[in-house]
């Protein structure tokens, strides 16, 4: 290969071939990447070797079954991203310039935000109807995972993480609170110690969760051990081992309403408890937000505690 040219990188490279580098990296591979942008494989393959030949070095190397990125590719890949977010942007601001509140609003959240985001985004988009969601429901493992791709535009959780330059506006309680069945035998005590619940059977989330983090350190502060009695990957799945008599757990109160509403469920006193928390806008610190974006966090800052408590 050739040395590395600025000018003939300028001449040959074209904003398509960085969206398939972007593709290729996020996929691991051509396949997939070319499913996703609805290309051939050859295609992907062949504007990868026309860009590793602008570059003047490969962009990728074979691991496994996987491609892996290379110094040079990561270096590319870096400014791919920051080209075409700074081109989605420009779309945004021209938009603006018409005072139209119009394009894709991209928001990624944790599974324990899903039963609160769509009314958010509901009443929004009723205010601004040409404005489009995409809402991404996942686990915290992946939405940290899409935040350092950058490719949303507000992530929703409610621990920030401590090891990413972001910025997080906090928009909105988030109590977590105990539960059981009805006619729990803890149902009619009151300031029960936190110390109890170890004789209870507990079912919680894997580890890695945000309200799992939660708890391990609240136990752990009080020199306690919290042992899962069974360990579940949903917030659906716990709910249904809660109301089916297998234990008690913590949950958000904002993801209990029909539960409560229902009497399918009931809240325990504990000692300690509601432990107060919140629900974070998380976005990089290096990010500037489309107008869009800027007006939805507004919006949920401003109202969204309204909105869920009505």
């Amino acid at each position: 290969m050739t040395g590395f040219s600025a000018d003939a990188l300028a001449r040959t490279t074209t904003l398509r071939q960085l969206q398939i580098l972007v593709a290729v990296a996020r996929h691991g591979g051509y396949t997939r990447a070319a499913e996703a942008l609805h290309l051939t494989q050859p295609t992907v393959s062949m504007q990868i070797k026309k860009l590793s030949e602008a570059i003047g070095l490969p962009l990728f190397e074979q691991s496994g079954k996987k491609l892996q990125l290379t110094a040079a590719g990561r270096k590319t890949l870096a400014a791919s991203q920051e080209i075409l977010n700074r081109l989605e942007l420009l779309g945004g601001e021209i938009t603006s310039l018409t005072g139209e509140m119009k394009g894709e609003l991209r928001i990624a959240v944790v599974t324990t935000a899903k039963y609160f985001m769509p009314h958010l985004l509901g009443v929004f988009v009723q205010r601004y109807p040409e404005v489009q969601p995409r809402l991404f429901v996942t686990n915290r493992e992946k939405v940290l995972q899409r935040l350092q791709e950058n490719r949303d535009d507000l992530l929703i959780m409610g621990k920030v993480p401590e090891e990413l330059e972001v910025a997080a506006i906090p928009f909105l309680d988030n109590d977590l609170v105990v539960v059981a069945p009805p006619g729990h035998r803890l149902t009619k005590k009151r300031a029960i110690p936190l110390k109890q619940l170890l004789r209870e059977r507990f079912l919680l989330r894997e580890p890695g969760s945000g309200t799992r983090l939660a708890m391990d350190k609240l136990f752990a502060d009080q020199g306690l051990t919290l042992e899962p009695y069974m360990e579940l990957g949903s917030i659906e799945a716990i709910k249904q081992a809660v109301m089916a008599g297998l234990g008690i757990s913590v949950m958000s109160q904002h993801n209990l309403r029909l539960e409560l509403d229902s009497r399918k469920m009931c809240i325990l006193d504990v000692k300690g408890f509601p432990l107060r928390r919140h629900w974070f806008a998380v976005h990089a610190s290096e990010r500037k937000l489309s107008l869009v974006a800027q007006t939805f966090l507004d919006f949920i800052g401003d109202e969204g505690s309204l909105i869920l408590h009505e």
